[in-house]
């Protein structure tokens, strides 16, 4: 199904390729990769499409094949701390049109504009949303994989672990949390807004639309469950 003066729905893919970029990997991407810079954002240029790749370890592609966004993730993993590790994917739809505004409906993206600082705007809010689900379930995991401690306690008093295997588990919450928090700010309003204010429509609208306030509040609630977790451990 088309819309009036539309061409046909391309895909827009996004994917977490790791924590964050290594040294050397600016010269890499710039003078190997062609890849021009906006802030933490860069572009790369593709016969029939474009990724924007994040600082901060997410892609998205817009209009590449499936085999041409799992290569070019397969290259770019060599190029980032922790990669793979929390493995994250998802794909929307887009379309142009001359006849109908900006809007989003059921995943997908209408634009009147062709412009590419355009679906940079848009990249930013869908970068952040698959960083936020990064960081979801990864506190997630924590806490699941923890909870029976919790139950332990209240049942009997005392949990039954070594110093050693104590001293591990708070490492690992304490990893945990204070990695999220330290990079939390990765979801605050991109500088590149500061450049380009009139692009700031789109991706507040995409915003809102994903979620990511809302989700935001959840993690700070998980965030907070992990430091009581290592409160009631630190009192063991």
């Amino acid at each position: 199904m088309h819309t009036d003066g539309a061409v046909p729905y391309k895909v827009i893919q996004l994917a977490h390729i790791g924590s964050h970029l290594i040294p050397g990997a600016d010269d890499f991407l710039i003078q190997q990769k062609s890849a021009m810079r906006y802030r933490d954002a860069y572009y790369l240029k593709f016969h029939a499409g474009e990724a924007w790749l994040m600082e901060y370890g997410v892609l998205v592609s817009w209009s590449l094949t499936a085999d041409e966004q799992q290569s070019l993730c397969k290259e770019l993993k060599e190029w980032f701390v922790d990669a793979g590790l929390e493995q994250v994917s998802e794909r929307y739809s887009y379309v142009l049109s001359d006849s109908v505004g900006f809007q989003i409906r059921h995943d997908v993206i209408t634009l009147n504009s062709d412009e590419k600082l355009v679906r940079l705007a848009l990249s930013h809010a869908f970068a952040q949303s698959t960083k936020l689900q990064a960081f979801e379930g990864r506190a997630q995991k924590v806490i699941s994989d923890n909870r029976s401690i919790t139950k332990e306690l209240a049942t009997t008093g005392s949990i039954k672990l070594s110093r050693k295997g104590l001293a591990k588990l708070r490492g690992l919450l304490f990893d945990t949390g204070s990695d999220i928090s330290l990079h939390f700010n990765l979801l605050d309003t991109p500088e590149f807004f500061w450049d380009y204010p009139e692009m700031e429509t789109y991706y507040t609208t995409l915003m809102k639309y994903l979620d990511l306030k809302p989700r935001i509040d959840i993690l700070n609630h998980k965030l907070a469950t992990i430091r009581e977790l290592l409160d009631m451990l630190a009192s063991e």
